[in-house]
């Protein structure tokens, strides 16, 4: 710790302050305390929000450049310092009618506005979360009805985005990176380790973003702040929720307090979450989706027995706690020192589309679950706003974290459970800067390095006598590595049109040692050690035609460097197959093309169009190999073709993204949004495929009342159908997960539901949420999902504030 301490202030500096007023900010119409108001000077790139009292102390701004204030349902303000101090810093903003663009983060790690940024950004407004009550980060993903989302059982949650999923898209937390060197090319459910009630923002960036966030950035990048520690907060204040459901047989309890004093600031979230077997819906159902039996171990001895009601999915249910704290120190008035800790644990995730697999119409698996997902992050953040020759703004983080997951199968009869156990070591630094230069102009560049230790460890047990045997390994003992600079320069090429453009230069490395798996795989190598070199860059324009209608070109490229995932794991996918290592593997790369279009008509109707091209070159892929001249060996007594990830496939998805907003008054607001993707992916025999991760088309719709007495909202989310003619060729091979055409071919249906949601405050202290979720109880299945989604859900939700 005082290592990292002592780089800090080696990197950064501090200084005195000058200015010390205090900004108070009210709803015109209410007069009352509005909070989070982005306060933003456009010049310097400084920014602060204000606190639940509507204030915000104006101290942390050098110079008096005109401040920008701006949030989400509320018209944006421009203000120079002499129109703050003539109206005594007392300043109203009245609500709009259609939501404005306000400041995001994603797209360049500093806040900015959404109008200057060319690529698609989608910032979650915050204020709807506690009205659809998601059950999971992947649910609050979802909700936005622009990110599809894939469950392969009840605890988990893989977001698909523009054609892309798993470790083509990136996760970042507070700034942190969260993939890790054992993130797979398969669904993942790490998003589910982030708490949603933790959240205080969620930003969606579109494409490529490895200029900023590094490898796997290819489809989009997700950004979660959570919770901070507020300065301006002087007493204790929280929130405490509960929350249970029916179709979810759910139980959770939530609580969170802020509190300051002096220079120290602290914020406290607590979850509890228990989740029951998922009971799916009961109208224009598949006789295939019903969990008609499931395996049972009885007097010693595994038995298929009859579900009682079919439509319970009997093994779904899991457990979870999340826990977080933050401590804020304010150094000086410009410059503050943050500590934050998260930390997340789940039970036993069953994996329920392995539960329902056959053979010979007998269930395979007695058991499989993924063992306890754990995650804890630590995080020690220094930013100034003290201005020096080189930078206005600067902020460095380092970071650990520390990720285990685990497998735990048995199959049906057999005696043998396998278990195996991943950890992962992630150590980080980033340092970001950021300099207004001349004419509205400026740069934010920075650094980031990234260290990944890897540990994979395996045994098989005796159900019957308890007997633990070592066994193979998932992966290599391996390190991963990700060196990087990078630059961001903005400038106004005119008073309508201004120029973003970025650059990256990426070094990854990676070192392996095989001898944990050597008694059970013929390896050809024992030390792999390998270094990648990646160069990506960005371009993009912003024209304002006219004050309500703007247009948005950008290319972008992005990089996904091999990891212990990809050229690590070894393992025989089915008899007669053996993957091998491949050192000649090299990253891949992502060429993206958009255009976005925005317009605003007669201050009620707001449209948005981004047509966007994608092609993955070099993609890794599975292909036939040889060792030592040979193309199959001896394995477990059985001759076995090998094969090996190679690069020389491709991908390319094109697609549609579509939305409109529309303010029918004040209090009723519709808005819809629609998402056209279609892919094609090289497979491994070089053959061509739709690709896996391109969903059907998909989108939702809201109508919002919103009154003094409170918010109605009534949704629907629908999915397009993916018949068998377009169905993935990988997909084709996981029948028990798909229904089944007239011709006995898998497939997955179109669907649409309806969802009903209130928010009654009850009194200043007390609020009610009341939700109908699948009003019509329709027993669907999302594409590519292992679980069937929930039918009829009620939800009662009593959040309690002071």
């Amino acid at each position: 710790m005082k290592f990292w301490i002592y780089l800090l202030f080696l990197l950064v500096g501090t200084g005195p302050f000058s200015l010390a007023q205090e900004l108070r900010v009210l709803d015109y119409e209410s007069q009352k305390p509005i909070s989070e108001v982005q306060l933003v000077d456009k010049k310097s790139k400084i920014s602060t929000s204000t606190t639940v009292e509507g204030t915000a102390r104006l101290s942390v701004f050098q110079g008096k450049n005109p401040l920008t204030l701006s949030l989400l349902g509320y018209k944006s303000k421009t203000l120079s310092w002499e129109e703050i101090e003539a109206s005594n810093y007392l300043i109203y903003l009245e609500t709009s009618s259609l939501t404005l663009a306000t400041t995001v983060i994603s797209a360049s790690r500093w806040n900015q506005n959404e109008a200057d940024v060319s690529g698609k950004v989608r910032q979650l407004d915050s204020e709807w979360q506690d009205l659809r009550n998601p059950m999971t980060s992947a649910d609050w993903l979802g909700s936005s009805g622009e990110v599809f989302v894939q469950k392969s059982q009840l605890g988990g949650g893989s977001p698909m985005i523009r054609g892309f999923s798993a470790n083509r898209l990136l996760y970042s937390i507070d700034g942190i990176r969260m993939n890790t060197a054992i993130f797979r090319s398969g669904n993942l459910q790490q998003v589910i380790s982030i708490d949603p009630f933790s959240l205080q923002n969620t930003e969606i960036l579109f494409g490529p973003g490895a200029v900023m966030y590094g490898s796997d950035a290819i489809g989009g990048v997700m950004v979660f702040e959570t919770l901070r520690a507020d300065h301006e907060n002087q007493q204790l204040k929280g929130n405490m929720v509960s929350r249970i459901s029916s179709a979810y047989s759910e139980e959770t309890f939530h609580a969170d307090f802020s509190y300051g004093k002096g220079k120290w600031a602290f914020v406290t979230s607590a979850t509890y979450f228990d989740f029951g077997d998922l009971i799916m819906g009961k109208n224009k159902g598949h006789a295939s989706y019903l969990r008609s039996t499931f395996v049972e171990r009885i007097n010693g001895i595994d038995q298929e027995i009859t579900n009682p009601n079919p439509r319970k999915q009997v093994g779904a249910g899991y457990k979870q706690v999340n826990l977080m704290q933050k401590i804020s120190f304010k150094a000086s008035e410009n410059s503050t020192i943050d500590y934050g800790f998260h930390y997340s644990s789940t039970g036993n995730i069953p994996r329920y589309d392995r539960l329902i697999e056959r053979k010979d119409g007998k269930l395979r698996f007695a058991r499989w679950d993924y063992g306890p997902q754990r995650w804890m992050m630590q995080q020690l953040n220094w930013k100034t706003t003290k201005p020096t020759k080189i930078y206005d703004q600067a902020k460095i983080t380092a970071a650990f974290q520390f990720f285990e997951e685990s497998r735990i199968d048995r199959r049906v009869g057999n005696a043998t459970q396998f278990e195996r156990v991943e950890k992962v070591q992630a150590t980080s630094i980033n340092a970001d800067y950021f300099k207004a230069l001349f004419q509205s102009q400026f740069l934010n560049y920075g650094f980031e390095a990234v260290i990944n230790q890897v540990n994979s460890k395996g045994q098989s047990v005796n159900i019957f006598n308890q007997q633990v045997a070592t066994t193979s390994a998932r992966y290599p003992n391996s390190t991963w590595t990700s060196w990087a600079v990078y630059a961001n320069y903005v400038a106004p090429l005119s008073t309508k049109l201004k120029m973003q453009s970025a650059l990256r230069y990426n070094i990854n490395g990676i070192n392996a040692d095989f001898t944990n798996n050597l008694a059970y795989y013929p390896l050809p190598v024992v030390q792999f050690k390998d270094n990648y070199h990646s160069l990506t860059g960005n371009l993009g324009f912003v024209y304002q035609v006219d004050p309500s209608f703007s247009i948005s070109p950008q290319i972008a490229t992005g990089f996904r460097a091999p990891n212990v995932d990809d050229m690590g794991k070894i393992f025989d996918s089915q008899p007669g197959s053996l993957l091998l290592p491949n050192p000649q593997l090299r990253p891949e790369y992502a060429y993206n093309a958009e255009l976005n279009l925005n317009k605003e008509l007669v201050g009620t109707l707001k449209l948005d169009l981004t047509g966007y091209y994608t092609w993955l070159d070099q993609a890794m892929v599975r292909r036939p190999t040889l060792w030592n001249g040979e193309s199959e060996l001896i394995y477990d007594g059985e001759l076995s073709q090998l094969f090996s990830l190679q690069n020389g496939a491709f991908a390319k998805i094109k697609g549609i993204q579509a939305g409109f907003e529309l303010a029918l008054s004040r209090q009723f607001h519709l808005n819809s949004t629609y998402n056209w993707q279609k892919g094609v992916e090289e497979l491994d025999d070089k053959s061509k495929s739709p690709s896996r991760h391109a969903a059907p088309a998909f989108g939702a719709s809201k109508l919002r009342l919103q009154g003094k007495k409170g918010t109605l909202e009534l949704s629907a989310q629908y999915s397009a159908a993916m018949p068998f003619e377009k169905m993935p060729q990988e997909e084709i091979g996981k029948p028990a997960i798909y229904a089944t055409d007239a011709n006995g071919k898998p497939y997955s249906p179109s669907w649409m539901i309806i969802n009903l949601a209130a928010r009654i405050p009850l009194s200043p202290y007390i609020q009610v949420n009341l939700g109908v979720e699948n009003m019509g109880d329709l027993q669907y299945r999302g594409y590519s999902s292992g679980i069937v989604s929930p039918g009829r859900n009620f939800q009662l939700s009593v959040k309690g504030t002071f």
